[in-house]
């Protein structure tokens, strides 16, 4: 029986002895404890650490980007014989150092740029093509166009610089694709009925409605696509992926007769406006 009270007795003790200890090690001085606590010090006794509310900075005004201005001013002499200096560097190493150079000189530096589409070395004429879309210079797209109509110039050039062409001033770009739509290579006339579609002018459309018979099946497929986009005409079901060149002429005279029955009287459509329900 008295055994459990001896060791509830030593229980007592060690608890006392525990709060004697915590106690004593909080009226310590600074020197006493361990320095990785973390503690600073403050007179003789210690700062308890309390946690202070965070406070976001204050939000920054959002301001608009800023980037320098496109030179408008005509060249110099000795601007002009520094852009061409450029038009070597269009290709190698330092190529978009040059394009970012011709930037910076701006769209007076146009009829110099244009220079590089003839000259060698393909790499340099679709840098050329790069740097006027860079520039947004829609007075170079007759040089455009006449880089995509040329038939020794390889097909990624003029592919490019018809779709640049287009994007910069579509209405003067329907000549180079009325030459691009009866080319030898079928990836320029695919490109040809491709970019069409951005083009808002009637006369595409009997260009377009030729291409349907094309002896490649994507060039059509890629035609009627164009159509669709440009006329919003509702044509009968045809199964274009498994069609053949006689089916497709079969239908190419389904769409001459209805362009020549709404030609007249037909007007390009808002592309941001929905078709009307028919």
């Amino acid at each position: 029986m008295t055994g459990q009270p001896r060791r509830s007795c030593r229980w007592v003790i060690v608890l006392m002895a525990l709060l004697l200890g915590m106690a004593q090690t909080l009226r310590a001085e600074p020197g006493s404890l361990p320095d990785n606590l973390g503690q600073a010090p403050r007179g003789k006794g210690w700062v308890i650490p309390v946690q202070v509310p965070y406070e976001a900075p204050p939000k920054g005004q959002d301001l608009p980007a800023e980037s320098v201005p496109q030179n408008t001013k005509p060249l110099t002499a000795e601007e002009v014989q520094r852009a061409e200096a450029l038009l070597p560097l269009l290709e190698g190493q330092q190529e978009y150092w040059a394009m970012g150079e011709f930037v910076h000189l701006g769209e007076p530096s146009v009829p110099v740029l244009v220079k590089g589409l003839t000259m060698p070395g393909p790499r340099i004429r679709y840098n050329v093509i790069e740097t006027i879309s860079m520039l947004k210079a829609a007075s170079a797209v007759p040089a455009l166009v006449g880089a995509a109509k040329e038939p020794n110039e390889i097909p990624r050039v003029r592919e490019h610089a018809l779709r640049v062409a287009v994007r910069l001033d579509a209405a003067k770009a329907v000549e180079a694709i009325e030459v691009m739509a009866k080319d030898q290579n079928s990836s320029i006339r695919k490109a040809a009925a491709f970019e069409a579609r951005y083009v808002r002018e009637k006369t595409v459309v009997p260009v377009l409605i030729g291409m349907i018979a094309d002896e490649e099946r994507f060039v059509a497929l890629s035609a009627v696509q164009s159509l669709w986009i440009l006329t919003r005409h509702e044509t009968e079901f045809h199964d274009w992926e498994t069609s053949t060149k006689q089916d497709r002429q079969d239908w190419t005279s389904e769409w001459l007769e209805w362009w020549n029955g709404q030609k007249d009287s037909f007007e390009m459509s808002d592309p941001k406006r929905p078709a009307r329900a028919r």
